[in-house]
């Protein structure tokens, strides 16, 4: 199209300009992850790594600039795709990746969130710096922010190295590797690189939750037992990440269930026996790869006792159940961001968008909701870090864990889609991050054990060690001390233990019930004033609410939205 000449000589506007953009958002962006995030920032400090500060907020301004969100679109946008055979027909077995899911795997290795716990290791000494576990999770909490897909095999290499430990002549030349900070993605021998990731593999067609049923054989290549060297035949429905360069898998030994270190290169550098069927086609997590498997006779070496396989195993699964957590509240802050920042500069009906009424209460409702996840996660983070040298550290790691996991994953979906929601069809639409976060959502939820497999967890807990319920619940009474809807909650929650006969149908009630009286108590603990006495009159009183913005008549929301994001 050109222009044609006036009659005075110039030129007409272009025949088909319809409008110029205007009324619309900055795209979200450049902004520091972690100086933004009061909640955040203080959490750090209260739990334990004020000493991370500085570096937590260079990694905040890396992972919350536009350049890496850029690379989380790309890395989404191109998935991985699996190539099982060569031109020649030769079976290859690897997976390809976008580079822009390289560049954000270099990025989460460079800070460490696979290994920066276990770096004392390296020094011979006997415990991680102090705060080590809620560092590396403040790091993990903006990681997810910029691409969630990535933090699955980052979330599982460092949730190996307890189970590793556990069979040290095995475990030495891959823990080595593991510290490594410079990430790489080579297809090599384990001894040629500088870095190595770790997978797992549990689940089975026939199992699924119930991995006792597993049907896959571990046979013993000479004497066996722990250390020993065994020939895997079966299969696995899901296989983690599977580019890295081991996995932990749970098979069945002439001795019953046990866990496996299953290497994807063999020391004599022959490429091992598991073969990458298929590549599943999943709702969100679509920048990482997990497959379906078969070990054709593959190689792997047994970790801990013989028949122990899921207490064996058990430390990895309880780690990654911690990130699982930290990632959903890290989700939902970003997708509580976003919604802000469009509502600060959309006008609606002659004001800003944050000025309507209806809105400022929908906004202020689940800041409510992603502060109170935040608290409940770094307070289990914080209790990773002491459980070695305080009993109620412990008893609350124990027994928090799957409480934990449960509300935060459960709760994340309905905040992204409320935030969606506030931003239209802005929100619905591939081009922004809410799109892709609400998709992300669910897998926490699902994966490292569901809703129900938590609460059945919870129920374990209470029948093999009632005194750690009993240590929770004495703390979480003293600090509801004086607030009545504390106290009534808390009662609740007691009166369910005392009716054991009950449980298996209300266990949902049981643990919905602990996580809102924990994050009830965090929140009148930590938070603003604004913030904890409004979470208190939604959440542990009031009437039925089913959908955000209810409920708030008395909550001061400016004060609430002015911790979210400086203006």
């Amino acid at each position: 199209m050109s222009d044609k000449p006036s009659a005075k000589g110039g030129n007409e506007a272009p025949l088909f300009e319809t409008h110029e953009v205007f009324n619309q958002s900055p795209v979200f962006g450049d902004l520091n992850l972690f100086t933004t995030d009061r909640a955040l920032a203080d959490a750090v400090a209260r739990e334990g790594a004020g000493w991370a500060r500085d570096d937590l907020e260079a990694f905040g301004a890396h992972t919350g600039s536009r350049e890496a969100l850029e690379l989380g679109r790309l890395a989404n946008e191109n998935p991985p795709r699996l190539r099982a055979f060569d031109e020649k027909g030769h079976r290859r077995d690897v997976v390809e990746y976008h580079p822009a899911y390289h560049e954000l795997m270099a990025t989460s290795f460079a800070q460490g969130l696979h290994c920066a716990t276990w770096e004392h290791l390296a020094h011979e000494e006997e415990a991680p710096r102090p705060g080590a576990h809620v560092a590396r999770c403040a790091g993990s909490y903006m990681a997810a922010q910029m691409e969630a897909g990535h933090c699955c095999p980052v979330t599982m290499t460092h949730a190996a190295v307890p189970t590793l430990l556990q069979q040290p002549d095995v475990a030495q030349p891959w823990i080595a590797k593991i510290l490594g900070r410079r990430f790489d993605p080579r297809f090599v021998p384990m001894d040629e690189k500088s870095s190595v990731s770790i997978g797992m593999g549990m689940t089975e067609k026939q199992g699924g939750t119930d991995v006792r049923a597993n049907t896959t054989r571990a046979e013993p290549l000479g004497s066996g037992g722990p250390g020993g060297e065994y020939r895997i035949i079966g299969h696995k429905w899901f296989m983690s990440a599977p580019m890295c360069d081991a996995f932990l898998i749970l098979a069945q030994a002439p001795g019953g269930l046990s866990c496996f270190l299953l290497p994807r290169i063999l020391p004599d550098g022959r490429v091992n026996a598991m073969r990458l069927l298929r590549l599943k086609d999943k709702l969100g997590n679509r920048s990482n790869a997990s497959a379906e498997v078969e070990f054709a006779g593959a190689h792997a070496w047994m970790v801990g006792e013989e028949g122990r396989g899921v207490p064996t195993i058990i430390e990895m699964v309880t780690l990654t159940r911690l990130d699982c957590a930290v990632a959903s509240a890290g989700l939902m802050r970003l997708c509580l961001a976003n919604a802000v920042h469009h509502a600060r500069h959309r006008k609606v009906f002659g004001k800003r968008l944050i000025e309507q009424p209806l809105m400022e209460r929908v906004l202020a409702d689940l800041a409510l909701e992603q502060e109170a996840a935040l608290l409940l996660a770094f307070r289990l983070a914080g209790a990773f870090d002491r459980a070695g040298e305080e009993e109620d550290a412990s008893a609350w790691r124990r027994l928090m864990t799957p409480v934990t996991k449960y509300w935060v994953c459960k709760v994340g979906p309905a905040v992204a889609g409320e935030a969606m929601e506030c931003m239209g069809g802005n929100g619905y639409v591939e081009d922004g991050l809410l799109a892709r976060a609400f998709r992300e959502m669910p897998v926490n939820a699902i994966w490292e054990g569901s809703g129900n497999v938590m609460c059945l967890d919870v129920l374990r807990s209470l029948a093999k060690e009632p005194e750690a319920a009993g240590a929770v619940l004495d703390g979480l009474e003293d600090m509801a001390a004086g607030e009545r809807r504390l106290e009534d909650r808390l009662e609740r929650v007691r009166d369910l233990l005392h009716r054991p006969r009950d449980l298996d149908g209300e266990a949902r009630t049981l643990v919905e019930g602990l996580a809102l009286t924990a994050a009830g108590c965090l929140m009148r603990a930590h938070a603003p004033a604004a913030l904890s006495d409004a979470f208190l009159a939604t959440r542990l009183s009031g009437g039925f609410r089913h959908t955000f913005g209810t409920g708030l008549g008395q909550a001061d929301c400016k004060a609430i939205l002015g911790r979210i994001l400086p203006d």
